[in-house]
């Protein structure tokens, strides 16, 4: 057990902020449409949970399922969003079909969260945010585990500089997370 948590925390260690993660962030406050997130299998998950911290810290966000975008949601996407699109491979079918498909009705900014140096998310993309090579601890190199983890810290990063930058405050904190321990402690100094 301890390998594997030591080669997770090693592979978080290692990501390079680079100022690809500095555009990444002001693309994301500067975006004049809608901000979506993308991604398929686990690293979906991950894009679920980015979108939803992304809510709760000031930036409305929604996850767009690739597989559903082929049937009828791409029609969700308008003119000037922006989408942080999460794939370690960068290679994978229903998300470089839906970006290059919302290009076709106004998807503005492209933001690439992958660690493949050649893959087409990156030749899709506007602004890469790398996560370098990653070695997953799975006795087979094949179960996404460190992968998903630097794809959860990244989107961490992203959403609590984005929070900082717009100035956002535990009390507004408080207004969007209203419920549960974590709504009481924003609205603890607040009443």
């Amino acid at each position: 057990m301890s390998e594997v948590l030591a080669a997770e925390a090693a592979a978080i260690s290692a990501v390079c902020v680079t100022p690809d993660f500095e555009r990444a962030v002001l693309a994301l406050r500067d975006s004049q449409g809608k901000v979506l997130t993308t991604g398929i299998g686990k690293a979906g998950h991950i894009a679920r949970k980015f979108a939803s911290t992304l809510c709760s810290t000031g930036t409305p966000a929604a996850y767009l399922h690739p597989g559903e975008a082929a049937h009828g949601d791409l029609g969700f996407v308008g003119p000037e969003d922006s989408i942080v699109a999460f794939s370690t491979s960068g290679k994978t079918r229903e998300v470089i079909e839906m970006i290059r498909l919302g290009r076709h009705i106004g998807l503005r900014t492209v933001i690439a969260v992958t660690s493949h140096p050649e893959s087409e998310l990156r030749d899709l993309s506007d602004i890469v945010v790398d996560m370098g090579i990653v070695h997953e601890p799975c006795p087979h190199g094949l179960t996404p585990s460190a992968s998903i983890a630097v794809m959860l810290a990244i989107s961490d990063a992203l959403a609590l500089v984005l929070m900082e930058l717009k100035g956002f405050t535990k009390h507004d904190f408080g207004l969007r997370h209203h419920g549960g321990y974590l709504g009481r402690k924003a609205r603890a100094d607040n009443e």
